[in-house]
């Protein structure tokens, strides 16, 4: 029997092993999360380990409220040593998820407790955990030092006047340790025609470009503002929500998206049908200026949010109440990708979907607007949020070598809220060594072990930074 989540913790033989020990210290890019930029430029220092652990990350909160525990121990009033005390009673019984894993990977990485995490122990480890945090150099910035984190890719609105990125920037001129910090573009709100803040949020973009937004035409001319201002402050990458992704496709569509918008920015009441021809549109010119611009486009599918009614009106969206959607989307996915590829105009493009029921649908999918000469241009974005398990990522990974290239990957991300967050890397890198190495181990593969390295070095860290532009 193993001993519990040793050095050689998801390793189970030598090859593994090697492979491990060659990525285990390369940096860290994580291009897309959702840190909060104004903790990031000024240093957040963590007043307690409940603080840093439970602040924000919804994965932990939902484990608490499936274990019984009642709400004012996981986000209202109660006291963080009370928090804290319930999340161990929680994870104790875990067997099985990957949050067992992680809060250990966790606990061991940040504050070098090895032991089992349990309610009985949580005074115990309440205390080691905030005698570290006492000492005063335990904030953001040590945090990504201690990671080796060389990349970070934040979510930002359009309209957002990037005060924090700015700063950044400065901060990295005085400490060449910090990692690249960079912007993404994430539209949904100028997506979200249905919205009854639809047009309060056009008036705030209007203010943001400078151009008053009245009809496609000068939406079109503010977002190329804020585009170019994105791209100034550093950002490569934009973020699509597509829940789901919408195709309308027919000849008068620019003209039928112009008076649809005219009519909303007038508040009028916009149908279903009417908001998905809208939503065409402008997905097919946001396509174009980021691919005009060099940059990558991520679109996320397959999400079905907010479905706790009482829930989210008590605490607000992003408070653990989304969940995987049935609902199928090939059709327009691929009409989307397809009309763009039409005008040469696909960008640099990373899928990504809820439920796994999609991830072949995904993984042939990319391979129908490979080309060109860009290594991997289109790319299935890492196991996401309920899939990034081991069994997820196994799942993930083994589908992308069945149906593409996954030497050519780009990699592992958070897409996480919690500075907690960085040895899922490592918990990644274990589980691709680990698969990597059966291959090899069951004679699928040559022991050629300076191109297994290299292959694992690329999958880890040098695919993403060639496919960002990102410098070393």
């Amino acid at each position: 029997m193993k001993a519990f989540m040793d050095d050689n913790f998801l390793l189970n033989s030598d090859t593994a092993v090697e492979l491990f020990n060659h990525v285990k210290d390369l940096p860290i890019v994580d291009y897309h999360c959702h840190l909060i930029p104004k903790e990031i430029a000024e240093d957040k220092h963590f007043t307690n380990i409940t603080d840093l652990a439970l602040g924000g990350d919804h994965y932990k909160w939902r484990l608490m409220r499936a274990n019984g525990v009642d709400e004012k121990y996981i986000t209202g009033d109660a006291g963080d040593d009370e928090k804290f005390h319930y999340w161990c009673a929680t994870i104790e019984d875990c067997i099985g998820s990957p949050l067992y894993h992680w809060t250990h990977l966790e606990m061991r990485r940040y504050f070098d407790y090895d032991g089992p995490i349990t309610g009985d122990l949580s005074g115990k480890i309440y205390a080691h955990c905030n005698a570290i945090i006492a000492k005063g150099d335990f904030s953001a910035w040590n945090i990504f030092k201690k990671f080796h984190v060389a990349q970070i890719g934040t979510t930002d609105d359009p309209a957002d006047d990037l005060q924090y990125h700015k700063q950044m920037i400065e901060n990295r001129k005085h400490d060449s340790k910090l990692p690249l910090i960079q912007p993404t573009f994430r539209p949904s709100k100028v997506q979200d025609i249905e919205s009854p803040n639809f047009v309060n949020y056009i008036q705030t973009l209007s203010a943001a470009s400078g151009v008053q937004i009245t009809n496609r035409e000068t939406l079109h001319k503010a977002l190329d503002n804020r585009l170019d201002f994105f791209h100034e402050m550093g950002c490569r990458c934009s973020d699509n929500a597509l829940d789901p992704p919408v195709f309308v496709q027919q000849p008068g569509i620019p003209a039928e998206a112009d008076a649809i918008l005219q009519k909303a920015l007038k508040g009028g009441k916009i149908a279903h049908d009417a908001a998905l021809i809208y939503q065409t549109d402008l997905m097919l010119w946001l396509g174009k200026a980021y691919n005009a611009r060099g940059w990558a486009m991520q679109l996320h599918m397959g999400a079905q949010r907010n479905n706790n009614s009482l829930m989210v009106q008590k605490l607000g969206t992003d408070t653990g109440y989304d969940s995987m959607s049935d609902e199928s989307f090939s059709q327009p996915l691929a009409k989307l990708l397809d009309a763009l590829e039409m005008e040469q105009a696909l960008p640099k493009t990373i899928l990504y979907a809820l439920n796994p029921t999609a991830d072949t649908m995904l993984a042939t999918m990319i391979g129908n607007f490979q080309g060109g000469g860009i290594k991997g241009r289109m790319q299935w974005g890492s196991a996401w949020w309920f899939n990034d398990t081991k069994l997820g990522m196994e799942k993930h990974l083994r589908t992308l070598a069945d149906c593409g290239m996954l030497a050519r990957f780009i990699g592992m991300l958070t897409d996480s809220r919690s500075f907690m967050s960085y040895p899922r890397h490592e918990y990644f890198r274990r589980i691709l060594a680990q698969l990597i190495a059966d291959w090899v181990d069951n004679g699928e593969f040559p022991n050629d072990m300076p191109r297994l390295k290299r292959i694992m070095a690329d999958i880890c860290y040098n695919n993403v930074v060639e496919y960002l532009g990102i410098e070393k």
